[in-house]
């Protein structure tokens, strides 16, 4: 209760009045509900009150505290047991822990996030330390598994944020990973902005039968949003944009992309244009991304984000009263996460769409789910910026100057600490996990597509050595492409050669021989006295 008087809070969100006193009797609750409402203080703090219930009471206890502390504590509640929390990205799981550490700062309950793009010495030392919450991205959580650092025998209660989100970045796999393996007899929440069938699904299938919550049924979107769309040509959105931003000078905004090579040519354009502008990507390493997040919650000159929609969903950022669509969204539901950024805790934003020729299916299944047309905005011509820097035509691989020198992102390709848009794929069955989506969908069975490729490789050098060497005495010349076959030689003789068909006993050996000496092509009578005869007088 102190916790809570020093933040502020007075009065309870509707998902947070409705979903405390199932968590708190110990039911599993599924709670859905627009972004900004507090889903994740409607989790943690009764969690919070079920622990400090298991502690020993000092002093005499009234029967009234008696009864409550049996229908709320966590039963036999030991030192080693944890909430386990589990996010789709890392910035979720540092808001959610920055969430954990207000709350209980003075009860002192500890929570710890695990993520990947970190070093693991920090996070092995909060686990063996102990603490009451782990809040973890699923990747990294498996990989301490798998060392034994973390038990998940002693979770007793599972919290899925924002789990719809973790389904679309391909951590299926891992959630059902996780769960077969912490007790049936946990709690079980599931908390988001959008609920599919998956998830629930997902809840019954390892015994959970979760209490509905449902507080914007019939509403997708936050109430104190105000969203428009603008229909402009693709070339024009730059020009849109500038003016957009000019116009309405917002305290803070955020821009999103589709494409994280378009997040630094967006950047560029801006801060060209002296309008100061910051990135985040999966380009950026860790230690980049949680320090533009630092200065852009900081009261700075640096007040305008472009994104993927790896910002889109969970970020709590205050002030955000201005968010800009730069392209629309492939799915509805991240368009009601990127533009819930704004209009948070009560405040109202604005969110401004611009919607080209590409954009025009993604704006159909958008008003679809939304179950209404999004008002149309226009901007007068002397509202539109006529001369501005040109847009960068391409990336060149390095940051603008927000970063303050700091080494720039990683190329595409490498190991960048995003992952993409994601923290992980799902890993391989068995013993190592569920099975990496996207590794090896493209390699047969082991065995086949290396045969296959390792045949015209052979090839190409075994006629590289003829070239070089000549004719072997007492062998007969390859014909050249085209070339009629000599007698006793079949027409397919380079595909024979090759392993691609043909006599089986006429397949190259395997080893170093097969490449540098290619099979004897057979040969008559005629021609072996023929080759005989060359090699004698030659």
């Amino acid at each position: 209760m102190t916790a809570i008087q020093k933040i502020g809070y007075e009065e309870c969100s509707p998902i947070q009045a409705q979903a405390m006193p199932f968590i708190l009797d110990g039911k599993d609750v599924a709670g859905l509900a627009q972004t900004g409402t507090g889903k994740t203080a409607a989790f943690v703090l009764p969690l919070m009150e079920r622990i400090l219930r298991a502690r020993p009471a000092h002093g005499e206890i009234s029967d009234s505290e008696k009864e409550i502390i049996e229908k709320r504590a966590f039963k036999d509640w030991k030192p080693q047991n944890f909430i386990l929390v589990l996010v789709p990205t890392r910035e979720l799981a540092e808001q959610v822990q920055d969430n954990i550490i207000k709350f209980g700062v003075d009860s002192g309950l500890k929570g710890f996030a695990i993520y990947g793009g970190t070093g693991y010495d920090k996070q092995k030392e909060a686990l063996k330390n102990g603490v009451e919450f782990i809040v973890a991205t699923p990747g990294r959580l498996i990989d301490l598994y798998k060392e034994h650092l973390v038990d998940l025998k002693q979770v007793r209660a599972i919290v899925f944020d924002e789990a719809d989100r973790m389904f679309d970045m391909g951590f299926k796999d891992d959630m059902k990973y996780i769960l077969q393996r912490v007790p049936r007899e946990r709690q079980f929440l599931v908390f988001s902005a959008t609920l599919n069938f998956d998830v629930l699904n997902t809840a019954y299938q390892f015994g959970s039968e979760p209490v509905e919550i449902n507080i914007s049924r019939d509403q997708a979107k936050a109430e104190n949003v105000k969203d428009q769309i603008f229909h402009v040509g693709n070339a024009e959105k730059p020009q849109h944009l500038l003016s957009l931003l000019k116009a309405h000078n917002p305290k803070q905004a955020i821009i999103f992309t589709n494409f994280k090579m378009n997040v630094e040519k967006i950047t560029k354009f801006l801060v060209d244009n002296d309008v100061p502008a910051m990135a985040i990507s999966s380009l950026l390493t860790q230690a980049q991304r949680n320090r533009v997040i630092e200065q852009f919650k900081a009261e700075n000159h640096l007040n305008i984000l472009v994104a993927t929609d790896v910002a889109a969903r969970g970020l709590d950022i205050k002030g955000v009263d201005l968010v800009i669509n730069y392209e629309l969204p492939m799915d509805s539901e991240s368009y009601v996460h990127r533009i819930g950024r704004t209009g948070r805790a009560g405040t109202t934003g604005q969110a401004f769409s611009m919607v080209g020729e590409k954009d025009i299916e993604s704006l159909t299944r958008i008003e679809d789910y939304l179950k209404h047309k999004i008002e149309v905005g226009y901007l007068e011509n002397e509202q539109l910026l006529q001369e501005f820097k040109p847009f960068p035509d391409r990336f060149d691989g390095h940051y603008p100057k927000s970063l303050d020198g700091e080494r720039g992102p990683r190329r595409e390709g490498g190991r960048s600490a995003g992952g993409g848009n994601r923290e992980r794929g799902p890993r391989r069955e068995g013993d190592r996990g569920p099975r990496r989506e996207g590794r090896d969908s493209n390699r047969g069975p082991r065995g086949e597509n290396r045969g296959e490729n390792k045949g015209p490789r052979e090839e190409r050098k075994g006629a590289t050595a003829q070239k070089s060497d000549g004719p072997r005495p007492g062998h007969a010349k390859r014909p050249e492409h085209g070339s009629k076959p000599q007698h006793g030689q079949s027409k397919h003789g380079d595909k024979r050669h090759a392993g691609q068909g043909g006599n089986k006993r006429h397949e190259p050996r395997k080893g170093a021989s097969a490449v540098r000496r290619p099979p004897k092509p057979k040969q008559t009578i005629g021609k072996k006295i023929s080759s005989f005869i060359k090699k004698l007088f030659s």
